[in-house]
């Protein structure tokens, strides 16, 4: 009998999400620019190895264009860049 409650109350449990078999992994960074509570980034997500440029938009400065690698490129503080996109053309 008191397997069936204890049977009963994991149920309950897992149904409520309460119970979970194993730990989720922690996000991977996004592609594209993205920024931290500190930190500005484009991570070029790419599987050919290949190096593209983006156009930098930079607050109070002009914006410029930047040669990046497969994977995360620090761009500068989140205070200062204001976002960045892929233009189209390798490097």
């Amino acid at each position: 009998m008191v397997t069936g409650a204890l049977g009963a109350a994991a149920l309950v449990l897992t149904s409520l999400g309460a119970v979970t078999a194993q730990s989720s992994p922690a996000a991977a960074d996004p592609c594209g620019f993205y920024e931290t509570s500190s930190d500005a980034w484009y991570n070029h997500c790419t599987s050919d190895g290949s190096r593209v440029i983006i156009q930098v938009r930079v607050a109070l400065a002009p914006d410029y264009e930047r040669c990046v690698a497969p994977g995360k490129t620090w761009l500068g503080s989140a205070d200062k860049i204001q976002g960045a996109h892929y233009v189209g053309r390798t490097c």
